[in-house]
């Protein structure tokens, strides 16, 4: 065996020693006053032109869109920070759904996440645009988006407190949503909106022709409206007696 050359620790000089120790204690103190690390949220990226990814997605738009949407949702999650929507650049979010929707247009998710997640969030601001998102999306495909619209309705009304910006919702859903998978709940909305705004005249005038339109068959339903409309005309009639 080839002996190696070592010497006792003892033999080390006590000035190293020192050094080392002194070394070693710096280095602590060190990493003691540097402040924790932070996570920093990545900011959302401008969404590419629909264009570029109907070449991308391979003639798979709708996979490509559900991919997208689950990049979108899990986006306020990134590692080691959780955003708030409300820091979301909304401008941008409303950029992805809209995206989203064209690659998907029978696809409910993005009108989904707009009416009942941004526009949640407790900052008007950012409501009424995300509000405006869904409405033009209900334009497009009122039959299929109604819901979303009718959302917006209650949010305006309750959250918002924009009696005016619910009657254009209501409104909306009554003039083109129009298909046979539309509930009358929904299309008679703006009655409801109506008697809030104590336009109670123009609610009769329009829950009547309603009744008399044949449209609703229910006779439970039936019975329901009829009751409104004698509770409005109890409404009117002491109205015109102050």
């Amino acid at each position: 065996m080839i002996a190696r050359d070592e010497r006792p620790i003892a033999a080390v000089p006590r000035a190293v020693f020192a050094a080392l120790a002194a070394a070693l204690f710096l280095q602590v103190a060190w990493q003691l006053t540097q402040p924790k690390p932070v996570a920093r949220a990545e900011a959302l990226e401008s969404p590419p032109t629909v264009e570029s990814l109907r070449v991308a997605s391979l003639g798979e738009p709708v996979a490509l869109a559900q991919l997208m949407t689950l990049y979108l949702q899990a986006f306020d999650n990134q590692p080691g920070i959780s955003i708030p929507f409300r820091e979301l650049d909304f401008g941008r979010v409303i950029g992805w759904l809209g995206l989203i929707s064209q690659l998907d247009p029978r696809g409910d998710y993005p009108h989904l996440f707009a009416s009942r997640l941004y526009a949640e969030v407790p900052d008007p601001p950012r409501q009424r645009a995300m509000l405006d998102f869904v409405y033009r999306s209900f334009l497009q495909d009122p039959n299929r988006r109604w819901r979303w619209l009718a959302h917006g309705v209650v949010l305006a009304r309750h959250r918002l407190h924009d009696m005016p910006l619910a009657m254009k919702f209501a409104q909306a859903i009554r003039r083109y949503a129009t298909g046979p998978e539309v509930p009358h709940w929904a299309t008679q909305m703006e009655i409801f909106v109506l008697e809030d705004m104590n336009e109670l005249e123009a609610a009769k005038v329009l829950l009547g022709g309603l009744i008399a339109s044949g449209q609703v068959t229910d006779p439970h339903e039936l019975h329901f409206l009829t009751m409104r409309q004698n509770a409005l005309e109890k409404r009117l009639a002491g109205k015109s007696v102050r």
